[in-house]
Parts: structure tokens; sequence; C-alpha cells
């Protein structure tokens, strides 16, 4: 090969024991100038083969190691820069001339490779591969390295993509829930409950159809139902027989109104040792039933619910409950865990009631909090939190068990006005607070002296 002087390609060259072979370097310009996305760049690799005459040898891959071809490239590398002084509209790297040793041979190794891969640098042409092939062993590397990112990123993806979903699916719920609610003309004496109260707290219950007979003969009128299952079929109706807490504890699905709360049938509270306030009521099984929408759905009864309490300063909230919901959204498929696929709902008061929703965050914000401390309690903890008003913390004092980590006083964010205490008769305040009492149900109105502590709930 000939033209403004002589290239170390254009003779045979020994290196080691191998010898590399000149061959047609014009085919190998074709296949170069072929991979040039830029009209620019072939016209300048045009000029410098018609100057120089240079061409690489690939035709008998055998014969030469890439590692080899790079030797050889090596030596020509400041002749090939000097030749850009041709070309003064247009720089050619010599990156172009490794690519194309790189592609002299099948048989490079990965070392050589990677060598020749760190030498290119970047370039405005692309030659396609002549041959190259990834080693078993580099394919087998990657799936690895893809594999270890893949076990870590994909589980946190996975449980963005279903707290999303759950999400949406208890906000579409909860609607649908209020609105039939907000059809039934009243919520109380639906079904039959017979059975007695004995002197020490146990319960004797002759017939119990209350929670089936409400959705039978109430809720299914006013919402698309498709399967209705009693006590002992839950499972009939696609709901788990075991389920998560909050509190991260397993423990059996619920089958009664006392095993969400024993303190929803049976509780007291003491003031002193002369003053107290007890209720009591019986205990009712759960129905269960599977919506149009495939939530499944436990139902927990009380077809004695009362009206709203006008107490100014101690009320026992248990009678208020008229049904309480537990659903998961997703049947037995999982998790099967409390504020994941789990959540309640719960209904108040048997005409012109309310229907909360809580979800709770797992753990108190704060404890021994004074009132005026409580506006950014909730807020530090997590901006999407608030303060649960009374009837929130009812329901959550009705799921407790299945909530978990619940015990103590804790502030509402209910007020009321121009009341008098009990124990401060002497005064009429301006404005008093509600905190709710756990162990026992009770709503305690205060003026804003004491502390108590703060759980929050989703907004």
């Amino acid at each position: 090969m000939q033209g403004g002087g002589g290239s170390l390609l254009s003779r045979p060259t020994e290196l080691g024991a191998i010898h590399c072979v000149p061959c047609d370097w014009t085919t190998n310009l074709a296949k170069a100038l072929a991979g040039c996305r830029t009209p620019k760049m072939r016209m300048a690799l045009s000029a410098l083969s018609s100057r120089t005459g240079f061409g690489i040898c690939h035709t008998s891959p055998v014969e030469c190691s890439a590692g080899q071809m790079l030797n050889q490239v090596q030596h020509d590398r400041k002749r090939i820069i000097s030749l850009t002084t041709y070309l003064p509209t247009y720089t050619i790297k010599s990156s172009l001339i490794l690519r194309l040793a790189l592609n002299a041979t099948a048989r490079a190794s990965g070392q050589e490779r990677g060598l020749a891969r760190r030498a290119l640098g970047s370039s405005r042409c692309s030659v396609a591969p002549l041959g190259l092939a990834f080693t078993m062993a580099e394919i087998l590397l990657s799936l690895t390295i893809i594999g270890v990112v893949a076990a870590i990123t994909l589980p946190s993806l996975t449980g963005n993509i279903n707290e999303r979903t759950w999400n949406t699916q208890r906000k579409a719920l909860y609607a649908r829930m209020s609105q039939a609610i907000a059809l039934m003309p009243a919520l109380n004496s639906y079904g039959t409950l017979i059975g007695s109260i004995n002197d020490d707290g146990t319960q004797a219950i002759t017939e119990d159809n209350a929670a089936e007979t409400f959705v039978t003969a109430g809720l299914s009128k006013v919402l698309k139902i498709n399967n209705i299952c009693d006590s002992d079929h839950l499972a009939d109706c696609g709901l788990p027989e075991k389920m998560t807490t909050l509190g991260a504890s397993v423990i059996s699905f619920p089958n009664t109104l006392a095993d969400l709360n024993p303190a929803n049938t049976s509780a007291v509270h003491k003031f002193t040792e002369a003053y107290s306030k007890a209720y009591q009521t019986l205990n009712t099984k759960a129905a269960g039933f599977e919506t149009a929408n495939g939530e499944s759905i436990a139902v927990y009864y009380n077809p004695r619910c009362t009206y709203k309490s006008q107490a100014k300063t101690e009320v026992m909230t248990q009678g208020g409950m008229c049904a309480n919901f537990v659903y998961d959204l997703n049947g037995t498929k999982g998790p099967n865990t409390f504020g994941k696929d789990i959540g309640v709902i719960t209904a108040y008061y048997p005409v012109d009631g309310m229907v909360v929703a809580p979800m709770p965050a797992p753990t108190d914000a704060g404890r021994s909090v004074a009132w005026a401390n409580l506006g950014s309690v909730c807020k530090n903890q997590d901006e999407n939190y608030r303060l649960p008003t009374n009837e929130e913390w009812m329901s959550m004092f009705t799921n407790r068990n299945i909530i978990g980590n619940l015990t103590g006083w804790y502030w509402t964010s209910s007020t009321s006005s121009g009341l008098s205490n009990e124990f401060h008769t002497a005064n009429t305040y301006a404005m008093n607070h509600w905190f709710f009492i756990v162990d026992s149900g009770m709503l305690h109105n205060d003026v804003g002296q004491n502390t108590n502590s703060v759980r929050c709930i989703k907004r």
C-alpha cells in the first residue's frame, strides 16, 4: 500500500511468533465509511485515505490478536494525528483506528477488549463489530449484577406501587360506603339479638342474627353486594384466617365485636373510689360480604346503638357505634396487614350519623404533650398526618386489637366552647379540649391544663 508514506501495516510485521498479514485497505476503509453517520466525517476519512493510503488488516483474525494490533496502532498514533493538519474543517481521532483494530479479531480476550475500549474515547463513527461476542463469564457477570440490582430495587418499587393502589382503593371504598349508609333510613334495630349478662360479666346469648340481617335487609339495598357469609364462614367471603396488626403482631381474624376490643362490650372507668362510669352490651357475631368491586368486608354490628351523647364532660363512647367494617382490599392474597390492604370504616349514631375511616400512624407522635404545643406535633412526624377527631378516636378504640400499640390518654382535635368541667365547677371556660382514654373508651373534657399523648392519622 502506497501514498503519503508507508505505514507499519503496509508490510508483514512479526510480533512474537505470530505474523499480521497485510490486507486490502480499501475494503477496511469502506467498512469504516459505512459506519460514519455524518457526511463531514466520511469526507474526512476519504481525504485521509487519499493522502496516506492507510488501512488495517482484519481478513485473517486467527493470525493477529487485538493486543498485537493495538501495539501496531500505537506506533502509528503520532503519524495519524499529524495527518489531521490536512483536514482543518474536521479532526480525525485516532480512536477510529483503535475501533478498527478492536474489530480485527473475534478471539480477543476480555482484558484486551477492555484495554481497547478504555483507549477509544468518543467518536462520531460507529463501526459495526466484525464477529465479536461476549464471553460466557461476561454474560454471567452481567446477569448477576442485574439480579442484585433488581433484588434491591424491585421490593421498594413494588411496595410504592401497592401503596398507591391501596390508597386509591381505600378512598373509593370509603366514598361508596359513606354514600350507601347515608341512604339507609336508620342504622339500629336490625335483626334479633337475645341474651343476658350475668353479674360476673359473662354473657348467655340465645339468638344472634343481627349483623347478617343488617347486611341482607339493610346494606344490600343501597350497596351492590355479591356474597354474604355468617360468622362461621367468613373465609367464604374472602376474609383471611390470620392478619397482621399495625403493631406487627399476627392474630386470628376477629369473629365477634369483643374480638376487636373486649371493652366494646364491657368497660369501667373509675375516677375515684366513689365515682365511676361503666358500659355493657351483648357481644354480637360478625357477618361477611363481598362487594361488586371485589373487596372482602366483615361487619360488627350493634343493633342497640344510641344517638350522640350531649354530655359535657365524660362520655362512654361504645354505645354510639352502630356498624364497624373491617375490609380487606384484595381478599386472602396478602399481605393481610392493617394499614396496607386491611383497614376499618365505622358508622356512628342511628340517624344523621357520621362515617369515619382513620388510618393511624404506627407509633405515637409524642407523650405528655400540652394542648398549647399540639400545633406541629403531627406535622413533625409526617406532613400528611393530623390529629384525629372524637369519632376517629372512637373508631380506633373499637378496633384496638387489630391496630395494636394503643394505651393511655390521647388528645383529639375536637373542642367544646363555654362548658364547665365538673372538676372545675366554679368556672366556665371559653374553650375546652377533648381527650380519649383508650383503656375504657371514655371521652373526657379538659380545659387544656393536662398533658396527654398524641397519635396522629393520615389525612
